[in-house]
């Protein structure tokens, strides 16, 4: 608590705001990082705050995978996270996934939308761990929140950093809190696939057509969008399924 303080005080001082509830995030990384049993911590840095990431290896990569968690969980959540980074690694990919900034577990679509941006400099600090390995290629993965996040980062950065982008739940909010900015879908020339729940949140399914027809927008003809039958918007007990349509479509992806 005293470190969280201390780096609390120095983001006042130098001017950097820091909305995220750093303290709840250390309560998530001491509740994990002892029972992670497929890869290996690592302590990554971002302006000057050290946050947890996972990184697991393939025995021949094809390249790596880059994965954000939804709203609120951490980068070995049993639902999304855990089972495309431990199956992709599976499959011939090494996968970092990283903890995102979180919030008290009441918190809202709105309450989130201020701190989009401190997961900026920790996204480009996760592609700087991914290519000091020897990565080339890079796919960022991202669910629900984390899309948002996501697409925060390529609207604000741009596309150029990462070789394809994989979006799942996307267009996820609270109730009467609709997105104020649509995604930038329409302007990326990097593959996107666009995956979804049978059963997804009324938000996902209502923007779909939206989501598709931005990708066909001068987008790149690898780009889709699929619906996993019978799948809710946190995949519960839909991991295979899930990993099955992701790691298809990323071998579809050119090598060079």
């Amino acid at each position: 608590m005293k470190k969280i303080f201390l780096l609390t005080m120095l983001a006042f001082l130098t001017g950097q705001v820091m909305a995220s509830d750093l303290a709840r995030e250390q309560r998530l990384k001491d509740q994990i990082i002892d029972s992670i049993l497929d890869g290996e911590p690592e302590m990554l840095m971002a302006e000057g705050y050290e946050f947890l990431s996972i990184y697991t290896e393939a025995d021949e990569p094809k390249g790596a995978v880059l994965i954000l968690h939804g709203r609120g969980y951490h980068p070995d959540w049993q639902d999304v996270v855990n089972p495309l980074r431990v199956g992709l690694a599976e499959q011939g990919w090494n996968t970092l996934s990283i903890q995102l900034p979180v919030l008290e577990k009441d918190a809202k679509y709105y309450d989130y939308e201020p701190i989009f941006d401190e997961a900026l400099p920790r996204i480009d600090a996760a592609i700087d761990f991914l290519k000091q390995q020897g990565n080339d290629r890079i796919v960022l993965i991202a669910h629900s929140c984390g899309v948002h996040m996501a697409m925060q980062y390529i609207r604000k950065k741009g596309e150029d950093r990462i070789d394809a982008f994989v979006g799942i739940g996307m267009g996820a909010t609270d109730y009467k809190q609709p997105m104020r900015q649509p995604f930038p879908l329409d302007q990326m020339k990097k593959p996107v696939l666009d995956v979804y729940g049978g059963d997804d949140y009324p938000a996902v399914q209502r923007l779909a057509g939206i989501r598709a027809q931005q990708m066909q927008d001068d987008g790149n003809p690898l780009s889709q969008q699929t619906v996993v039958p019978g799948a809710n918007h946190y995949f519960t007990d839909m991991g295979e399924p899930l990993l099955e349509v992701v790691g298809s479509w990323l071998d579809k992806l050119p090598t060079d």
